[in-house]
């Protein structure tokens, strides 16, 4: 199933996860270049501190829509302190509300219902508030379907990586080997789904690890990435954008074929490639996703 035209949240690559109880890193990270950046209330906020995080939510999301930044939150499972962290950040108005541990369908069927009163709450269009399910476990990557289709509100998901190796009783590499079939398997779910599919973060420091990670993901379809570090993000945005050199030869395969077509042969050869309908049409998606994404980038660009 394609995603749909209408998905708000298709072009975004980079998810930036940042800790939710320091205003000033929150506000630094709004110039990392991130597409989205998630005030994270789980695992990155002690929970001591979670009430001085949710206070900070309003300003935290007004500074990074100033600067043409998608604002979300990651909230706590709603049978742990998932109500109070709705109820403290959704007065700022996130665009996306992420939650931790999602494995069923009726975790996302509550979480809808208790966005769309907090909506009503505070005059936010219904509907308008996005959920993104994480998916940390392999029940919750078996049922991923399902909870792709239990909310209007749902147009991605993001698999977990930390939570995943440990479901698995797996252990932990730089190389990421343990999560290859995780990783296929969600990204193979979403696209059954019709909802865009973001890719687990890489969690060490550092920059080689990290871009062979975006390699690995790239090569096998993902189009959005997690992103813990600030400094990753800039290689992530640049995986995820098509080069000059991609958008040049999708066009003169493009080209090429049209030109084959108008006089009638079925194929064409670029660069010693054979040109046939499949390849065609992944030129004129690529060449569709730059222009997607360069009107995009320069919508975002107006903030």
């Amino acid at each position: 199933m394609a995603i749909s035209p209408d998905n708000s949240l298709a072009l975004a690559r980079s998810w930036l996860f940042v800790p939710g109880m320091d205003l000033d890193l929150m506000t630094e990270a709004a110039a990392s270049g991130a597409d989205v950046i998630v005030q994270e209330l789980e695992d990155f906020t002690p929970p001591e501190l979670r009430p001085q995080a949710r206070a900070l939510a309003a300003q935290a999301y007004a500074a990074w829509r100033a600067r043409g930044v998608i604002p979300a939150v990651r909230v706590n499972p709603l049978d742990s302190c998932g109500y109070d962290d709705l109820l403290g950040v959704m007065a700022g108005r996130p665009a996306i509300v992420m939650m931790s541990k999602v494995e069923s369908v009726a975790q996302v069927r509550e979480l809808d219902q208790e966005i769309g009163r907090l909506e009503a709450l505070h005059g936010i269009q219904a509907g308008s508030t996005r959920i993104v399910p994480n998916i940390e476990t392999a029940i919750g990557i078996v049922r991923a379907i399902d909870i792709a289709h239990a909310s209007a509100r749902i147009e991605a998901m993001l698999v977990a990586t930390e939570d995943m190796v440990a479901d698995l009783d797996a252990n932990r590499s730089r190389e990421g080997t343990e999560l290859h079939y995780p990783r296929s398997r969600f990204l193979l779910e979403c696209a059954a789904a019709g909802v865009r599919a973001i890719d687990c973060p890489y969690t060490f420091a550092d920059s080689d690890g990290a871009e062979a990670d975006m390699q690995t993901g790239c090569a096998i379809g993902y189009r959005a990435k997690a992103v813990v570090n600030a400094a990753h993000v800039a290689l992530t945005n640049r995986h995820l954008t098509p080069s000059p050199d991609t958008i040049a030869l999708a066009r003169r395969h493009a080209l090429a074929f049209e030109a084959a077509r108008a006089q009638g042969t079925a194929r064409a050869q670029v660069d010693g490639l054979v040109v046939e309908v499949p390849s065609y049409l992944s030129a004129r998606r690529t060449l569709l996703r730059h222009e997607q994404l360069q009107a995009w980038l320069d919508q975002r660009k107006q903030f």
